[in-house]
């Protein structure tokens, strides 16, 4: 197979051995700590809806309010493009590649726990300020500290789920910040629905309710445990056994708090896990894991529709009520494609999900692109039945993209880096994710203002570019123990020239 194989479907030496039941203690707790990707959800939701209501845009932009006006029933790719404009966006996700960094110290030293928390009280800080905000400063300086929150959260949360989770369920627990990324996007649709009908300050509501998830992970991350890989981390061995037994619900678990002891033993040999990220033994995770898969990501374009539905749809002719609506559609199948994942990613595989899924976003790609071609006059009015096809086809592309890119590229990242390198791996994968969606935020618009449909064929070309990716460099990860999954490199058709146990061991010895 082009992916690569790995030989013994456990895992490893100790995997057959690992021992776990599904408690009330580990729900409990991966429930609270996927509470972080409500906060990613929410804004992600909000802002795009904010940008197209009347009122937000009178008060900060009112040269986009009259160019909107100008062609409200009209179809014109260039309503929304202004720089500042975006810039309300895309700061908050300059701010959280920026606070990556810092969040990696916090989440190695002081724990994931840590993190979580302090991505709580920013975000809760950020959204205040900017429910209140009486100037586009107030406004951007609000989004920074969002992003800083989201920033300690994206580090430290798919962390988190995948260190708690049993081997044969990460897949669809590590999913459950996909989940609430995705429930918070339905809900700020459904409060940007509600809030564009109160004038003139809805739209500080919708961003002022962007403490409510903010203050939900705080308060229910104050009764958090810590992982057992990061205490075994910190040293802290009897208080990570008691953790693990708690949450496996078995006191069997010799073989898991070995692997756990040994992994944490080569931690603790490396000084500077950003330079070790560099080694070549680590190479397959920094190209795929850190570099790859989270540019890859936004690269799908998925990102765009979301940030930007509300606007899109009213630029496609719809108005203003109609486009938050068409929104929410889009965020409901989003929703669904994310159980649809949780509920057959640990039985089918990550490949499949990433391959087929990404055939069908290419079609549609292609579909909007033809259809924008032929039926899209600049200054004319949209006809209402292409305007719903478009809509449909859409909710095609977000279920596909919810139920692979979407999840799968917060899932298979935290799932591939060895405890050593795992929080500096997971901060890279944060920032060049963060890197991408300001940069896809920040020209997007200006974009689809002058590629006009073509914007929808590069999305497109990218996509197939990236199934090949996955294809020939992506071994399968479904059901292999966290802490094993470096074996996988060793058997993979490409990657073992790299990482083979003689080399890796010439490494740990610092020979050459």
């Amino acid at each position: 197979m082009a992916g690569g194989g790995f030989g013994d479907d456990k895992g490893g030496a100790r995997a057959h051995l690992y021992e776990y039941r599904i408690t009330g203690y580990f729900v409990f707790a991966c429930v609270v700590a996927a509470m972080g990707g409500s906060l990613f959800g929410y804004d992600l939701g909000v802002s795009g809806g904010v940008t197209s209501m009347d009122d937000f845009l009178k008060e900060f932009f009112p040269k986009v309010y009259r160019r909107k006006h100008a062609h409200l029933q009209e179809t014109d790719y260039c309503k929304y493009d202004n720089q500042i404009l975006t810039l309300f966006t895309s700061s908050l996700y300059f701010a959280a590649l920026v606070s990556t960094f810092g969040a990696s110290y916090v989440t190695r030293n002081k724990g994931r726990r840590a993190s979580i928390l302090c991505g709580a009280v920013s975000f809760f800080l950020g959204a205040i300020l900017n429910a209140f905000a009486k100037n586009i400063a107030m406004l951007i300086v609000g989004r920074c500290l969002l992003g800083v929150g989201i920033g300690f959260g994206n580090q430290a949360v798919p962390l988190y789920l995948s260190e708690m989770s049993p081997a044969k369920v990460r897949g669809a627990v590590n999913q459950l910040f996909q989940l609430t990324t995705c429930l918070g996007i339905l809900i700020a649709n459904f409060i940007n629905y509600a809030t564009d009908k109160i004038h003139p300050w809805g739209w500080r509501l919708s961003l002022g309710l962007a403490t409510v998830p903010a203050a939900i992970m705080f308060i229910g991350g104050l009764f958090l445990p810590e992982t057992p890989n990061s205490l075994v981390e910190q040293g802290r061995l009897e208080e990570a056994r008691q953790v693990l037994e708690k949450v496996r619900g078995t006191t069997k678990v010799d073989a898991e708090f070995a692997d756990l002891k040994d992994a944490s033993d080569a931690a603790r040999a490396i000084k500077n896990p950003f330079r070790n990220l560099l080694k070549r033994k680590n190479r397959p995770q920094l190209v795929i894991g850190a570099l790859g898969i989270p540019a890859f990501q936004q690269l799908t374009g998925m990102n765009s529709i979301l940030f930007y539905a509300p606007v899109i749809f009213q630029s496609l002719g719809f108005g203003s009520g109609a486009s938050l609506y068409s929104s929410a559609i889009t965020s409901g199948a989003l929703v669904l494609a994310t159980f649809i994942s949780m509920a057959f990613v640990d039985k089918f595989g990550r490949r499949a999900f990433f391959l087929e899924a990404g055939a069908e976003m290419i079609c549609v790609l292609v579909a909007v692109a033809v259809t924008l071609a032929l039926k899209f006059g600049e200054g004319e009015a949209l006809p209402k039945g292409i305007g719903v096809f478009l809509v449909v086809i859409i909710c095609i592309f977000v279920v596909a993209y919810g139920r692979s890119w979407g999840p799968l590229g917060w899932l298979v990242p935290s799932e591939l880096f060895p405890l050593e390198t795992r929080s500096a791996g997971q901060s890279v994968v944060v920032c060049v994710n963060m890197i991408f969606t300001a940069l896809i935020a920040q020209c997007f618009l200006v974009s689809l203002c002058h590629l006009k449909y073509g914007i929808f064929l590069l999305f497109a070309g990218l996509i197939f570019i990236m199934s090949c990716f996955i294809f020939f460099l992506l071994p399968e990860t479904k059901q292999v123990p966290i802490e094993e999954i470096y074996l996988l490199w060793q058997n993979h058709w490409f990657w073992k020239r790299y990482c083979t146990p003689g080399e890796n061991e010439r490494e740990l010895d610092g020979k050459p």
